[in-house]
Protein backbone atom coordinates (compact mmCIF):
# COMPACT_ATOMS: atom_id res chain seq x y z
CA UNK A 1 0.00 0.00 0.00
CA UNK A 2 1.16 3.33 -0.57
CA UNK A 3 0.83 6.81 1.78
CA UNK A 4 0.55 9.66 -0.19
CA UNK A 5 3.64 12.26 0.86
CA UNK A 6 3.35 16.05 1.15
CA UNK A 7 0.61 17.58 -0.60
CA UNK A 8 -1.47 14.55 -1.23
CA UNK A 9 -3.92 14.89 2.48
CA UNK A 10 -6.15 17.82 3.32
CA UNK A 11 -4.40 21.03 4.63
CA UNK A 12 -5.19 20.97 8.41
CA UNK A 13 -8.01 23.98 9.00
CA UNK A 14 -6.83 27.14 10.15
CA UNK A 15 -6.16 27.88 13.71
CA UNK A 16 -8.98 29.76 14.93
CA UNK A 17 -8.40 33.48 15.65
CA UNK A 18 -5.45 33.36 14.02
CA UNK A 19 -5.08 36.55 11.04
CA UNK A 20 -3.05 36.13 8.00
CA UNK A 21 -0.55 39.17 9.22
CA UNK A 22 -0.18 37.43 12.73
CA UNK A 23 0.70 33.75 10.97
CA UNK A 24 2.96 35.63 8.52
CA UNK A 25 4.79 37.25 11.75
CA UNK A 26 4.87 34.15 14.04
CA UNK A 27 6.33 31.82 11.14
CA UNK A 28 8.83 34.23 10.50
CA UNK A 29 8.16 33.95 6.78
CA UNK A 30 7.62 37.20 4.61
CA UNK A 31 4.05 37.86 3.30
CA UNK A 32 4.44 35.98 -0.41
CA UNK A 33 5.83 33.06 1.47
CA UNK A 34 3.39 33.15 4.33
CA UNK A 35 0.58 33.14 1.48
CA UNK A 36 2.42 30.47 -0.06
CA UNK A 37 2.81 28.44 2.99
CA UNK A 38 -1.23 29.12 4.03
CA UNK A 39 -2.47 26.06 2.18
CA UNK A 40 0.84 23.44 1.92
CA UNK A 41 0.58 21.07 4.08
CA UNK A 42 3.39 18.57 4.73
CA UNK A 43 4.22 15.02 6.32
CA UNK A 44 7.30 15.97 8.57
CA UNK A 45 9.37 12.92 9.42
CA UNK A 46 11.33 13.53 12.71
CA UNK A 47 14.61 10.92 14.04
CA UNK A 48 14.26 11.37 18.13
CA UNK A 49 16.34 9.49 20.82
CA UNK A 50 15.34 5.69 20.40
CA UNK A 51 12.99 4.95 23.41
CA UNK A 52 11.40 8.39 23.54
CA UNK A 53 9.35 8.28 20.40
CA UNK A 54 6.19 8.47 22.42
CA UNK A 55 7.36 11.82 24.50
CA UNK A 56 8.12 13.47 21.20
CA UNK A 57 4.87 12.41 20.10
CA UNK A 58 3.40 13.81 23.24
CA UNK A 59 5.31 17.24 22.68
CA UNK A 60 4.07 17.52 19.15
CA UNK A 61 0.62 17.14 20.17
CA UNK A 62 1.06 19.66 22.47
CA UNK A 63 2.63 22.06 21.11
CA UNK A 64 1.55 22.05 17.37
CA UNK A 65 -1.85 20.05 18.10
CA UNK A 66 -1.08 17.65 15.22
CA UNK A 67 -1.01 13.67 16.13
CA UNK A 68 2.06 11.69 15.49
CA UNK A 69 2.64 8.17 14.36
CA UNK A 70 5.64 6.13 15.39
CA UNK A 71 7.20 4.13 12.86
CA UNK A 72 7.72 0.63 13.40
CA UNK A 73 11.78 1.80 12.71
CA UNK A 74 12.48 2.76 15.43
CA UNK A 75 12.95 6.33 16.47
CA UNK A 76 11.56 7.96 13.77
CA UNK A 77 7.90 9.84 14.69
CA UNK A 78 5.70 11.17 11.58
CA UNK A 79 3.08 14.11 11.97
CA UNK A 80 1.56 16.58 9.27
CA UNK A 81 1.34 20.27 9.80
CA UNK A 82 0.45 23.43 7.57
CA UNK A 83 4.09 24.44 6.40
CA UNK A 84 3.79 27.92 8.23
CA UNK A 85 4.31 25.77 11.13
CA UNK A 86 7.71 25.23 9.71
CA UNK A 87 9.27 27.73 12.73
CA UNK A 88 7.72 25.90 15.44
CA UNK A 89 8.87 22.48 14.12
CA UNK A 90 12.47 23.57 14.08
CA UNK A 91 11.96 24.35 18.07
CA UNK A 92 10.74 20.69 19.28
CA UNK A 93 13.11 19.88 22.21
CA UNK A 94 12.92 16.23 21.56
CA UNK A 95 13.79 15.86 17.76
CA UNK A 96 16.77 15.34 16.42
CA UNK A 97 16.84 15.24 12.90
CA UNK A 98 13.85 16.74 10.80
CA UNK A 99 12.28 15.80 6.93
CA UNK A 100 9.40 16.19 4.70
CA UNK A 101 8.39 13.05 3.31
CA UNK A 102 7.75 13.10 -0.47
CA UNK A 103 6.38 9.63 -0.45
CA UNK A 104 5.67 6.83 1.63
CA UNK A 105 5.27 3.24 0.90
CA UNK A 106 3.79 0.93 3.83
CA UNK A 107 4.57 -2.59 2.05
CA UNK A 108 6.94 -2.28 -0.58
CA UNK A 109 7.53 -5.24 -2.67
CA UNK A 110 11.39 -5.86 -3.23
CA UNK A 111 12.05 -8.19 -6.15
CA UNK A 112 14.17 -11.19 -5.53
CA UNK A 113 16.67 -10.04 -8.04
CA UNK A 114 19.06 -7.60 -7.05
CA UNK A 115 18.93 -5.98 -10.57
CA UNK A 116 15.44 -6.00 -11.02
CA UNK A 117 15.12 -4.54 -7.44
CA UNK A 118 17.57 -1.75 -7.93
CA UNK A 119 15.97 -0.75 -11.37
CA UNK A 120 12.44 -0.76 -9.57
CA UNK A 121 13.67 1.99 -7.17
CA UNK A 122 15.33 4.09 -10.36
CA UNK A 123 11.54 3.87 -11.97
CA UNK A 124 10.12 5.10 -8.50
CA UNK A 125 11.88 8.64 -8.76
CA UNK A 126 9.76 9.56 -12.02
CA UNK A 127 6.64 8.79 -10.24
CA UNK A 128 6.91 10.83 -6.73
CA UNK A 129 5.29 13.76 -6.16
CA UNK A 130 8.29 16.41 -5.93
CA UNK A 131 6.40 19.48 -6.38
CA UNK A 132 5.29 20.29 -2.73
CA UNK A 133 7.99 18.52 -0.86
CA UNK A 134 10.28 20.53 -2.73
CA UNK A 135 8.02 23.91 -2.05
CA UNK A 136 8.29 22.85 1.60
CA UNK A 137 12.27 22.78 1.30
CA UNK A 138 12.45 26.23 -0.35
CA UNK A 139 10.43 27.56 2.47
CA UNK A 140 12.46 26.18 4.78
CA UNK A 141 15.60 27.60 3.44
CA UNK A 142 14.19 30.91 3.14
CA UNK A 143 13.76 30.41 7.38
CA UNK A 144 17.74 29.61 7.69
CA UNK A 145 18.35 32.46 5.54
CA UNK A 146 16.76 34.69 7.68
CA UNK A 147 18.17 33.00 10.61
CA UNK A 148 22.10 33.66 9.37
CA UNK A 149 21.37 37.11 8.53
CA UNK A 150 20.00 38.15 11.87
CA UNK A 151 23.00 36.33 13.02
CA UNK A 152 25.52 38.37 11.00
CA UNK A 153 23.65 41.26 12.23
CA UNK A 154 24.33 40.74 15.94
CA UNK A 155 27.72 39.98 15.33
CA UNK A 156 28.64 43.24 13.56
CA UNK A 157 26.66 45.10 15.99
CA UNK A 158 29.13 47.47 18.14
CA UNK A 159 27.18 46.01 21.54
CA UNK A 160 28.65 42.43 20.62
CA UNK A 161 31.65 43.35 19.16
CA UNK A 162 32.15 44.66 22.67
CA UNK A 163 30.90 42.11 24.50
CA UNK A 164 33.15 39.44 22.21
CA UNK A 165 36.21 42.05 23.18
CA UNK A 166 35.23 41.68 26.99
CA UNK A 167 35.02 38.05 27.00
CA UNK A 168 38.53 37.76 26.93
CA UNK A 169 39.88 33.47 26.29
CA UNK A 170 36.50 32.07 27.58
CA UNK A 171 34.93 34.09 24.93
CA UNK A 172 37.62 32.49 22.08
CA UNK A 173 37.54 29.54 23.20
CA UNK A 174 33.76 29.28 22.58
CA UNK A 175 34.43 31.10 18.77
CA UNK A 176 36.78 28.72 18.00
CA UNK A 177 34.51 25.53 19.59
CA UNK A 178 31.61 27.16 17.51
CA UNK A 179 33.86 26.71 14.24
CA UNK A 180 34.80 23.25 15.10
CA UNK A 181 31.06 22.42 15.14
CA UNK A 182 30.46 24.08 11.76
CA UNK A 183 33.53 22.12 10.17
CA UNK A 184 31.67 18.77 12.22
CA UNK A 185 28.50 19.36 10.26
CA UNK A 186 30.27 20.22 6.77
CA UNK A 187 32.43 17.17 7.18
CA UNK A 188 29.94 14.32 8.44
CA UNK A 189 31.01 11.42 10.76
CA UNK A 190 31.46 7.94 9.55
CA UNK A 191 28.76 5.89 10.54
CA UNK A 192 29.96 1.68 11.95
CA UNK A 193 26.67 -0.76 11.66
CA UNK A 194 26.35 -2.49 14.66
CA UNK A 195 26.02 -6.12 15.83
CA UNK A 196 24.16 -8.70 14.68
CA UNK A 197 23.17 -7.45 11.10
CA UNK A 198 23.97 -7.25 7.69
CA UNK A 199 27.79 -5.97 8.82
CA UNK A 200 29.31 -4.73 5.32
CA UNK A 201 30.14 -1.38 5.76
CA UNK A 202 29.98 0.26 2.55
CA UNK A 203 32.64 2.13 1.41
CA UNK A 204 32.48 6.05 2.14
CA UNK A 205 29.51 5.58 4.09
CA UNK A 206 28.61 8.85 5.90
CA UNK A 207 25.80 10.63 7.94
CA UNK A 208 24.25 13.71 9.16
CA UNK A 209 21.23 12.13 10.48
CA UNK A 210 22.66 11.33 13.76
CA UNK A 211 25.57 9.12 14.94
CA UNK A 212 23.81 6.26 16.34
CA UNK A 213 22.54 3.01 14.38
CA UNK A 214 20.11 0.23 15.07
CA UNK A 215 20.84 -3.04 14.82
CA UNK A 216 20.47 -4.50 10.99
CA UNK A 217 21.31 -1.29 9.61
CA UNK A 218 23.59 0.27 7.05
CA UNK A 219 23.41 3.63 5.76
CA UNK A 220 25.25 5.21 2.72
CA UNK A 221 25.69 8.56 0.95
CA UNK A 222 26.75 8.17 -2.82
CA UNK A 223 28.18 10.68 -5.22
CA UNK A 224 27.00 9.69 -8.45
CA UNK A 225 29.61 9.86 -11.02
CA UNK A 226 27.41 11.14 -13.43
CA UNK A 227 27.79 14.94 -15.69
CA UNK A 228 24.84 17.18 -14.92
CA UNK A 229 23.59 19.47 -17.50
CA UNK A 230 23.63 23.35 -16.65
CA UNK A 231 20.10 23.62 -17.88
CA UNK A 232 18.59 23.04 -14.89
CA UNK A 233 14.51 24.12 -14.71
CA UNK A 234 14.43 23.84 -10.47
CA UNK A 235 15.77 27.32 -8.42
CA UNK A 236 17.45 26.83 -5.26
CA UNK A 237 16.07 29.06 -2.53
CA UNK A 238 15.88 32.83 -4.05
CA UNK A 239 15.63 31.30 -7.18
CA UNK A 240 17.59 33.26 -9.92
CA UNK A 241 21.79 33.82 -10.22
CA UNK A 242 22.21 37.11 -11.17
CA UNK A 243 22.69 36.72 -14.97
CA UNK A 244 18.89 35.66 -14.43
CA UNK A 245 19.64 31.83 -15.38
CA UNK A 246 18.16 29.25 -12.51
CA UNK A 247 21.04 28.10 -10.34
CA UNK A 248 21.71 24.52 -10.69
CA UNK A 249 20.88 22.80 -7.34
CA UNK A 250 23.62 20.34 -5.82
CA UNK A 251 22.46 17.22 -3.99
CA UNK A 252 23.11 13.97 -2.32
CA UNK A 253 21.31 10.37 -1.72
CA UNK A 254 21.62 9.24 1.90
CA UNK A 255 20.59 6.04 2.19
CA UNK A 256 19.46 4.43 5.43
CA UNK A 257 18.77 0.55 4.72
CA UNK A 258 17.58 -1.98 8.10
CA UNK A 259 16.37 -5.45 7.82
CA UNK A 260 18.25 -8.91 6.37
CA UNK A 261 15.83 -9.73 3.56
CA UNK A 262 17.25 -7.19 0.59
CA UNK A 263 19.27 -8.07 -2.29
CA UNK A 264 21.01 -4.90 -2.71
CA UNK A 265 23.44 -3.10 0.35
CA UNK A 266 22.67 0.59 1.04
CA UNK A 267 25.32 1.72 -1.42
CA UNK A 268 24.02 0.28 -4.51
CA UNK A 269 20.70 1.58 -3.31
CA UNK A 270 21.61 5.07 -3.00
CA UNK A 271 24.00 5.16 -6.35
CA UNK A 272 20.80 3.90 -8.37
CA UNK A 273 18.32 6.09 -6.59
CA UNK A 274 20.56 9.38 -6.94
CA UNK A 275 21.26 8.55 -10.89
CA UNK A 276 17.72 8.33 -11.46
CA UNK A 277 17.11 11.76 -9.10
CA UNK A 278 19.94 13.07 -10.87
CA UNK A 279 18.91 12.08 -14.67
CA UNK A 280 15.00 13.22 -13.20
CA UNK A 281 15.81 16.79 -11.79
CA UNK A 282 19.11 17.58 -13.85
CA UNK A 283 20.53 18.55 -10.40
CA UNK A 284 24.38 18.29 -9.93
CA UNK A 285 26.17 15.68 -7.51
CA UNK A 286 28.19 16.53 -4.99
CA UNK A 287 28.83 14.73 -1.20
CA UNK A 288 29.55 17.43 0.76
CA UNK A 289 28.71 21.06 -0.50
CA UNK A 290 25.07 19.94 -1.29
CA UNK A 291 21.79 21.86 -1.13
CA UNK A 292 19.99 19.30 -1.41
CA UNK A 293 19.97 15.76 0.53
CA UNK A 294 16.99 13.28 -0.73
CA UNK A 295 17.03 11.00 2.08
CA UNK A 296 15.83 7.08 0.97
CA UNK A 297 15.09 5.14 4.21
CA UNK A 298 13.97 1.25 3.79
CA UNK A 299 12.92 -0.75 7.37
CA UNK A 300 12.18 -4.28 5.95
CA UNK A 301 9.54 -3.42 3.24
CA UNK A 302 8.66 0.04 4.51
CA UNK A 303 10.03 2.34 1.94
CA UNK A 304 9.78 6.33 3.00
CA UNK A 305 11.71 8.79 0.46
CA UNK A 306 11.82 12.59 2.18
CA UNK A 307 14.00 15.61 1.30
CA UNK A 308 16.27 16.54 4.89
CA UNK A 309 15.61 19.66 6.60
CA UNK A 310 18.08 20.09 8.76
CA UNK A 311 21.60 20.22 8.08
CA UNK A 312 23.14 19.11 11.50
CA UNK A 313 21.03 17.30 14.27
CA UNK A 314 19.03 19.77 16.33
CA UNK A 315 20.12 17.57 19.83
CA UNK A 316 23.63 19.71 19.58
CA UNK A 317 21.89 23.62 20.34
CA UNK A 318 22.84 23.96 23.97
CA UNK A 319 26.67 22.67 23.88
CA UNK A 320 29.87 24.34 22.53
CA UNK A 321 32.16 22.91 24.86
CA UNK A 322 32.01 19.03 24.84
CA UNK A 323 33.25 16.42 27.32
CA UNK A 324 34.25 12.93 26.52
CA UNK A 325 30.51 11.44 27.40
CA UNK A 326 27.82 14.85 26.68
CA UNK A 327 24.74 13.90 26.68
CA UNK A 328 22.51 14.84 23.62
CA UNK A 329 20.36 17.44 24.25
CA UNK A 330 17.58 15.87 23.04
CA UNK A 331 17.71 12.84 25.37
CA UNK A 332 18.46 15.17 27.93
CA UNK A 333 15.08 17.19 27.33
CA UNK A 334 13.34 13.11 27.51
CA UNK A 335 14.55 12.63 30.24
CA UNK A 336 13.16 15.68 32.33
CA UNK A 337 10.01 15.72 31.03
CA UNK A 338 9.78 12.05 32.16
CA UNK A 339 9.99 13.04 35.53
CA UNK A 340 6.95 15.77 34.95
CA UNK A 341 8.77 19.24 36.92
CA UNK A 342 6.85 21.77 38.19
CA UNK A 343 6.77 25.29 38.97
CA UNK A 344 9.33 25.72 41.62
CA UNK A 345 10.54 21.97 42.14
CA UNK A 346 14.32 22.10 42.77
CA UNK A 347 16.17 20.27 40.17
CA UNK A 348 19.27 18.47 41.01
CA UNK A 349 21.65 16.98 38.52
CA UNK A 350 24.55 15.38 40.85
CA UNK A 351 26.98 14.15 38.21
CA UNK A 352 26.17 16.80 34.95
CA UNK A 353 29.22 16.68 33.10
CA UNK A 354 29.24 19.34 30.27
CA UNK A 355 25.98 20.31 32.10
CA UNK A 356 23.46 18.99 28.98
CA UNK A 357 20.90 18.56 31.69
CA UNK A 358 20.36 21.39 33.74
CA UNK A 359 21.03 23.56 30.91
CA UNK A 360 17.73 21.47 28.80
CA UNK A 361 16.09 22.16 32.04
CA UNK A 362 16.76 25.88 32.62
CA UNK A 363 16.07 26.69 28.85
CA UNK A 364 12.39 24.45 28.53
CA UNK A 365 11.33 24.65 32.54
CA UNK A 366 12.35 28.16 33.52
CA UNK A 367 9.74 28.38 36.70
CA UNK A 368 12.01 25.28 37.92
CA UNK A 369 15.19 26.25 40.10
CA UNK A 370 18.11 23.48 38.32
CA UNK A 371 21.37 23.15 40.44
CA UNK A 372 24.22 21.18 38.77
CA UNK A 373 27.68 19.73 40.12
CA UNK A 374 30.42 17.42 39.66
CA UNK A 375 33.60 16.16 41.43
CA UNK A 376 35.50 17.10 38.23
CA UNK A 377 36.91 20.77 37.60
CA UNK A 378 37.32 19.97 33.92
CA UNK A 379 33.63 19.06 33.73
CA UNK A 380 32.63 22.17 36.06
CA UNK A 381 34.39 24.53 33.94
CA UNK A 382 33.06 23.35 30.69
CA UNK A 383 29.67 23.27 32.10
CA UNK A 384 29.94 26.82 32.78
CA UNK A 385 31.50 27.90 29.84
CA UNK A 386 28.30 25.97 28.09
CA UNK A 387 25.81 28.20 30.39
CA UNK A 388 27.79 30.91 29.26
CA UNK A 389 27.40 29.86 25.59
CA UNK A 390 23.27 29.84 26.26
CA UNK A 391 23.67 33.43 28.62
CA UNK A 392 25.17 34.72 25.50
CA UNK A 393 22.80 33.31 22.86
CA UNK A 394 19.66 34.36 24.78
CA UNK A 395 21.22 38.24 24.85
CA UNK A 396 21.64 37.82 21.60
CA UNK A 397 17.78 36.96 20.51
CA UNK A 398 16.57 40.22 22.64
CA UNK A 399 18.64 42.17 24.61
CA UNK A 400 16.31 43.91 25.87
CA UNK A 401 14.45 41.66 27.51
CA UNK A 402 17.57 38.69 28.12
CA UNK A 403 17.13 37.05 31.33
CA UNK A 404 19.59 34.85 33.25
CA UNK A 405 18.88 31.70 33.64
CA UNK A 406 17.86 29.90 36.85
CA UNK A 407 20.89 27.25 37.13
CA UNK A 408 24.06 27.36 39.52
CA UNK A 409 26.55 24.83 39.05
CA UNK A 410 29.49 23.74 41.42
CA UNK A 411 32.34 21.19 42.34
CA UNK A 412 30.92 18.30 45.03
CA UNK A 413 31.49 14.69 45.80
CA UNK A 414 28.33 13.05 44.78
CA UNK A 415 28.11 10.51 48.05
CA UNK A 416 28.36 13.64 50.04
CA UNK A 417 26.20 16.62 48.40
CA UNK A 418 25.78 19.58 50.68
CA UNK A 419 22.08 19.71 50.57
CA UNK A 420 20.09 19.46 53.25
CA UNK A 421 17.89 16.52 53.92
CA UNK A 422 14.59 16.83 52.18
CA UNK A 423 15.40 19.46 49.85
CA UNK A 424 15.13 18.61 46.74
CA UNK A 425 12.55 17.52 44.34
CA UNK A 426 13.92 15.54 41.78
CA UNK A 427 17.15 14.40 40.52
CA UNK A 428 18.25 13.97 37.25
CA UNK A 429 21.42 12.94 36.13
CA UNK A 430 23.41 10.42 33.28
CA UNK A 431 25.24 7.79 35.08
CA UNK A 432 28.53 6.76 34.78
CA UNK A 433 28.69 3.58 32.01
CA UNK A 434 32.27 2.58 33.39
CA UNK A 435 33.90 2.52 29.78
CA UNK A 436 34.89 5.89 28.91
CA UNK A 437 34.77 7.51 32.64
CA UNK A 438 35.22 5.41 35.64
CA UNK A 439 35.33 1.64 35.71
CA UNK A 440 32.31 -1.45 36.09
CA UNK A 441 34.41 -2.53 39.29
CA UNK A 442 34.18 0.86 40.78
CA UNK A 443 30.22 1.33 39.77
CA UNK A 444 29.51 -1.07 42.39
CA UNK A 445 30.40 0.96 45.28
CA UNK A 446 29.51 4.20 43.32
CA UNK A 447 26.29 3.03 42.44
CA UNK A 448 24.40 2.20 46.03
CA UNK A 449 26.10 5.33 47.55
CA UNK A 450 24.87 7.29 45.06
CA UNK A 451 21.08 6.16 45.30
CA UNK A 452 21.28 6.17 49.18
CA UNK A 453 22.71 10.13 49.00
CA UNK A 454 20.42 10.93 46.38
CA UNK A 455 17.73 9.50 48.73
CA UNK A 456 18.91 11.57 51.49
CA UNK A 457 18.07 15.20 49.80
CA UNK A 458 14.61 13.75 48.03
CA UNK A 459 11.76 14.68 49.38
CA UNK A 460 9.87 11.72 51.00
CA UNK A 461 7.31 10.63 49.31
CA UNK A 462 6.78 13.13 46.52
CA UNK A 463 10.68 13.13 45.45
CA UNK A 464 11.38 11.14 42.25
CA UNK A 465 14.50 10.87 40.47
CA UNK A 466 15.45 9.78 36.43
CA UNK A 467 18.65 7.88 36.20
CA UNK A 468 20.83 7.12 32.67
CA UNK A 469 22.78 3.79 32.81
CA UNK A 470 24.17 1.33 30.78
CA UNK A 471 25.43 -1.18 33.64
CA UNK A 472 22.11 -2.54 34.29
CA UNK A 473 23.23 -5.15 36.39
CA UNK A 474 25.21 -3.11 38.92
CA UNK A 475 22.32 -0.77 39.39
CA UNK A 476 19.62 -3.57 39.53
CA UNK A 477 21.40 -4.83 42.27
CA UNK A 478 22.13 -1.07 44.44
CA UNK A 479 18.84 -0.74 43.30
CA UNK A 480 17.37 -3.82 45.30
CA UNK A 481 19.52 -2.49 48.59
CA UNK A 482 18.22 0.52 49.21
CA UNK A 483 14.50 -0.58 47.78
CA UNK A 484 13.40 0.72 51.20
CA UNK A 485 14.06 4.26 49.97
CA UNK A 486 13.24 4.10 45.86
CA UNK A 487 10.84 2.58 43.87
CA UNK A 488 11.10 1.69 40.66
CA UNK A 489 8.20 3.12 38.67
CA UNK A 490 8.86 2.93 34.82
CA UNK A 491 12.29 2.08 32.41
CA UNK A 492 12.84 3.16 29.36
CA UNK A 493 14.91 1.22 26.65
CA UNK A 494 16.99 3.45 24.67
CA UNK A 495 20.40 3.70 22.29
CA UNK A 496 23.21 5.83 23.38
CA UNK A 497 25.81 5.94 20.73
CA UNK A 498 25.05 2.38 20.12
CA UNK A 499 24.98 0.74 23.63
CA UNK A 500 21.75 -0.17 24.98
CA UNK A 501 20.76 1.72 28.06
CA UNK A 502 17.97 2.23 29.91
CA UNK A 503 16.69 5.26 32.06
CA UNK A 504 14.80 4.58 34.92
CA UNK A 505 12.11 6.55 36.93
CA UNK A 506 12.09 6.08 40.49
CA UNK A 507 9.74 7.87 43.04
CA UNK A 508 11.17 8.15 46.77
CA UNK A 509 8.82 6.34 49.73
CA UNK A 510 8.19 8.01 52.81
CA UNK A 511 10.91 5.59 54.45
CA UNK A 512 13.20 7.71 56.17
CA UNK A 513 17.19 7.71 54.80
CA UNK A 514 19.60 7.01 56.93
CA UNK A 515 23.08 9.22 56.84
CA UNK A 516 25.31 6.49 56.34
CA UNK A 517 25.15 2.59 55.91
CA UNK A 518 26.96 -0.70 55.06
CA UNK A 519 25.33 -1.71 51.73
CA UNK A 520 26.87 -4.89 50.93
Amino acid sequence: SVVGGCGRLPALPRQPGMAEAEAAGDSGLGPAAAQESAELAAVIGATVPTGFEQTAAEEVQEKLGSASRISKDRGKIYFEVPARSLPQVHRLRSVDNLFVVVQEFKDYQFKENKEDALKDLENLVKKLPWTDSLKVWELNNSLKKKKTKRKKHNLQSPASREKLSDGGEEGGADQNNTNDQENCAQNPMAVEPTGGQDTEKPQGATSRNGVEEEEDSEQSDVKVEVQASSESRTKAGDGQTGEGEAKVLRFRVTCNRAGDKHSFTSNEAARDFGGAVQEHFQWKADMTNFDVEVLLNIHNNEVVVGIALTEESLHRRNITHFGPTTLRSTLAYGMLRLCDPQPTDIIVDPMCGTGAIPIEGAAEWPYCYHIAGDNSPQAVKRAANNICSLLRKNESKDSSTAQGVPLDILQWDICSLPLRTGSVDIVVTDMPFGKRIGSKKKNWDLYPACLMEMGRICTPGTGRAVLLTQDKKCFAKALSRVGHIWRRAQTVWVNVGGLHAAVYLLRRTWERAEERRSFW
